[in-house]
């Protein structure tokens, strides 16, 4: 069973609180540690620092080191900063694994973030460097409440609001309580005055009318929608909806999206960058203009005790190897490339690295001639989830109201679907992802103008999403990837419990380069 499947069971049979704990667990959730500005006063003079890598965490530690005084050099496999933090745009191309490139040709202003997508309010790390480098943020939205709850099984494959199955849930659990308080089945657990308050919370929580039923009427039509909405005049008079079925809405399995917004990563409120996930990893590279040497693969890391020397490749000039060198090394390439390039660390370090498998995750990018979803739809910013396999589809959470072109996540996929999505041309998932959305929207095939698909494991700098930790592999191997292995040290997402999220990268860089700085600061005194 995968991870993801196992946490979606929990979701379904225990709750979000439930699936979060498990989560958290596993190092797929937990609160950011980030404390704000490191402490590295008294760097020692000429001592050089190393970088691998100019993601997030990569460009984080450069960033510091270079404000405490460091001499900073770092090593970039692609022409642009940012690592996974990153937007495709009109006019940029992109070449995976296989040779397949893509000409991304979305009309000016609009994007789409192939890699991380949003940022919570509670990421404190990310969010400071965008104040910190003047990055303007935006809100996100995650849950939209008109949105789309879809399964192919159910209702004949035709889509329901997210607030219809999130009213109509609500308003069975709690009429089903509020009889059981009725009929006297809580006398043991519950007083006789607490009962009264909890029967008043119920039919206030699950909109019950005045006998704490769950049934057609204004109550439940004030969260689920109206068939005819109030208006004015003669025509003002609101015509009530009815709820789907008990039986009908548990048998759909529609609820089982309904706990995603509630997870502590996706509570409002989130954030975006204005103009794309990429603009945090393009102000970082302007911050550190000079430093960052661009088009370098790393060939070979070699240590030695008074320093390290990293073997690159220009890929603009094929076959030339240069090299670089500091005292000190943060290697922030991503675990599944690094594992595959000679190194001369310990046998812990080295076995912790081969130790994380990496996720397999596709997006799909889609441009239309208009804003149907608005326009017919009246959804604007927010996720609609399917048990297709698209898995959902993500809204732009700006442009609102635009008569122009726009550009939907068609899809962003996981697991076995992501593997078969992988194995396709860039061409055949955007086909799919057509096809699949259509269920959802009809306007999708004569919409539709042009579209990307990035799927991650064809990316050549990542090898896949992000580091896909076991709770055992974690109790076995992580302190031995954070430690400091001679001149050596890691960072990244990978080496934190915030893996896929940017705030791993963050927090886990500051945690390194304060252990750096305290033994370069030791090394010169002796």
């Amino acid at each position: 069973m995968k991870r993801r499947d196992l946490l979606r069971m929990i979701g379904l049979s225990a709750g979000a609180a439930a699936m979060y704990q498990a989560m958290s667990s596993l190092g797929l959730a937990a609160e950011s540690n980030f404390k704000g500005q490191p402490h590295l006063q008294g760097a020692p003079k000429n001592s050089t620092v190393l970088i691998l890598g100019a993601g997030i965490a990569g460009m984080v530690a450069a960033y510091e080191l270079r404000q405490a005084g460091y001499k900073v050099q770092v090593l970039e496999y692609n022409h642009r900063p940012g690592g996974r933090n990153w937007s495709l745009r009109g006019g940029d191309r992109y070449t995976e694994l296989g040779g397949f490139t893509q000409h991304c040709q979305f009309d000016e202003g609009l994007y789409i973030n192939p890699g991380p997508w949003r940022l919570p309010y509670h990421h404190h790390g990310i969010i400071g460097y965008c104040k910190k480098l003047g990055v303007p943020l935006e809100p996100f939205v995650q849950v939209n409440h008109n949105a789309y709850l879809h399964s192919a099984r159910a209702f004949g494959g035709k889509p329901q609001r997210y607030r219809a199955i999130n009213a109509d849930y609500r308003g069975h659990v709690a009429e089903l309580l509020a009889k059981s308080t009725q009929q006297g089945k809580l006398d043991a657990a519950v007083s006789k005055e607490d009962q009264e308050i909890l029967l008043e919370s119920l039919r206030d929580w699950g909109a019950l009318d005045k006998n704490l039923a769950y049934a057609r009427g204004i109550p439940s039509s004030n969260r689920r929608g109206f068939d005819k909405d109030p208006g004015g005049g003669l025509s003002a008079r609101p015509v009530a909806s009815t709820p789907i079925a008990l039986d009908e809405l548990l048998g759909s399995r529609l609820w089982s999206s309904l706990s995603a917004g509630e997870i502590y990563e996706f509570q409002t409120s989130l954030f975006q960058p204005v103009g794309g996930m990429g603009r945090i990893g393009e102000a970082f590279g302007r911050a550190l203009e000079g430093v960052i040497r661009y088009g370098a693969k790393v060939t070979a890391i070699q240590q030695d005790e008074h320093g390290v020397t990293a073997t690159y490749e220009d890929t603009a000039q094929p076959g030339t190897l240069l090299k670089a060198r500091g005292d000190w090394c943060i290697c922030t390439i991503p675990l599944s490339v690094l594992s595959q390039i000679p190194m001369n660390v310990g046998a812990p370090m080295m076995e912790a690295i081969s130790a994380v498998p990496y996720a397999a995750s596709v997006k799909v990018g889609l441009q239309f001639k208009r804003r149907f979803w608005e326009q017919d739809e009246h959804i604007y910013g927010g996720i609609t989830y399917t048990d297709l396999p698209i898995a959902n589809i993500g809204y732009p959470s700006c442009g609102f109201f635009g008569s122009g072109k726009g550009v939907l996540l068609g899809a962003y996929i996981w697991g076995l679907h992501a593997f078969e999505f992988t194995a396709m041309t860039p061409q055949q998932r955007v086909q799919k992802a057509l096809e699949y959305g259509s269920r959802i929207h009809p306007q999708y095939h004569q919409e539709f103008e042009n579209g990307v698909a990035v799927g991650w494991h064809r990316s050549p700098f990542t090898l896949g999403c992000f580091g896909l930790w076991s709770e055992e592999a974690r109790v076995k191997h992580y302190d031995n990837l954070c430690q400091i292995d001679g001149r050596i040290a890691l960072a990244g997402e990978h080496a934190s419990y915030l893996p896929a999220w940017q705030e791993g990268a963050v927090t886990s860089a500051l945690d390194v380069i304060e252990r750096i700085h305290q033994r370069a600061v030791a090394e010169a005194r002796t």
